[in-house]
């Protein structure tokens, strides 16, 4: 199988990612629930993660990083316990439903909402987000690279805006963790939320929330810290405040050891492999009649993501016939990303999704090439 569906998952997993949650499995006990040797054992691989992903991201202060089990938790937990009815954010169109539906239920909470949209490229103006701001403005809710076409935003520039309007930066960064560096404090975020599974090269139900000094969203969920245990509430402090009930031991063992490996491979070697194949990939298909690609291919920073339709041709289809007769695997359909879809006409064509990681080959990606031709041809 060709897998070029890494925006959806990593499937190819360094061999470290699977040894460490195999040894995790056969020899932790339960993080901050005894003192006992086990136990401390599945506390060093938590507190390890944390100081990975705070050296990752600069957050400053590894007790600041909170682990949830994927970005949509996460998003919750910042978008929950950071709005109050009254307070106005910001958005835009091209988000994952992750930062969509839980604005929309704040939303019915009394919270005001204005969605920024995108030009015809999928891109978005910074300088709309600006203007959109207003006196309850409490937050400006994004992601860092849209998960259907690539394009990147420049978090540095909204940072600022917020940082100049007194205004919190919720930033998604699941599809840019582990590809494009992030630096908390350079871009002014107060809080990263991302999963492990993607380009962090994790295991799946593992998640992050970075958080900035002097942001403490509300808990999600309460009950059982391993501290504090007469207390009604809560625990006051970062990070037992936002995690209730057992961890996930095991992943975050093989999130560790996948942060080492992005910090002994390089991550811009990673991404520089990664957006190869990407163009090699493009440059292959752009000029096929009937093909249609979507996004700001003429942009310097973009991630390893291509998305395409055929003619009029339903994005399921192609998909399947990618996977059935060329075991290529992709995405199609709407992704999670409505306004996207709303934004190129594609609600019910959807589109086929290409994504590459530095596993691939230059030959899986000709051979991506190839089938496009062939399907394209057999659409006329």
């Amino acid at each position: 199988m060709i897998y070029l569906d890494h925006a959806a998952t990593s499937f190819h997993k360094p061999l470290e990612v699977a040894e460490a949650v195999y040894h995790a499995l056969r020899g932790t006990g339960n993080s901050g629930r005894g003192m006992h040797g086990v136990s401390l054992d599945a506390s060093r691989i938590v507190y390890h993660a944390r100081e990975a992903i705070s050296n990752m991201f600069n957050v400053g202060d590894p007790s600041r990083v909170v682990f949830t089990n994927n970005a949509t938790e996460s998003l919750n937990i910042a978008i929950q316990g950071l709005l109050k009815p009254g307070d106005h954010c910001i958005t835009t169109a091209i988000e994952h439903n992750s930062v969509l539906r839980p604005l929309y239920l704040m939303k019915e909470r009394g919270v005001q909402l204005t969605i920024i949209p995108a030009d015809e490229k999928g891109r978005i103006n910074v300088s709309q987000i600006e203007a959109a701001i207003r006196s309850e403005t409490k937050a400006v809710i994004l992601t860092h690279a849209s998960n259907v076409t690539g394009n990147v935003l420049d978090i540095e520039a909204i940072g600022k805006i917020c940082s100049k309007h007194s205004i919190l930066f919720i930033l998604d960064a699941s599809q840019s963790a582990g590809l494009i560096p992030i630096d908390m404090q350079d871009a002014e975020v107060s809080a990263l939320c991302c999963s492990g599974h993607k380009s962090l090269l994790g295991p799946q139900g593992t998640g992050v929330l970075c958080l900035a000094n002097q942001v403490l969203p509300a808990p999600l969920k309460v009950g059982g810290t391993g501290i504090d245990s007469f207390s009604h509430k809560m625990p006051k402090f970062l990070p037992e405040a936002l995690e209730a009930g057992t961890l996930n031991i095991h992943g975050l063992a093989g999130l560790l050891a996948a942060c080492n490996y992005l910090n002994d491979y390089g991550q811009s070697r990673i991404f520089e492999k990664a957006t190869e194949y990407a163009k090699l990939f493009i440059d292959g298909v752009k000029d096929i009649p009937g093909v249609t690609l979507y996004g700001d291919f003429e942009s310097e920073l973009r991630t390893p993501v291509v998305a395409l339709n055929m003619r009029d041709v339903d994005s399921k289809e192609i998909a399947n016939e990618l996977f059935e007769r060329f075991e290529i695997a992709t995405r199609a359909g709407v992704h999670c990303a409505p306004g996207v879809h709303k934004t190129f006409g594609t609600e019910e064509q959807g589109m086929v999704r290409f994504s590459f990681s530095h596993f691939n080959t230059r030959n899986e990606v000709n051979e991506a090439i190839n089938a496009v031709k062939i399907l394209e041809e057999e659409s006329r």
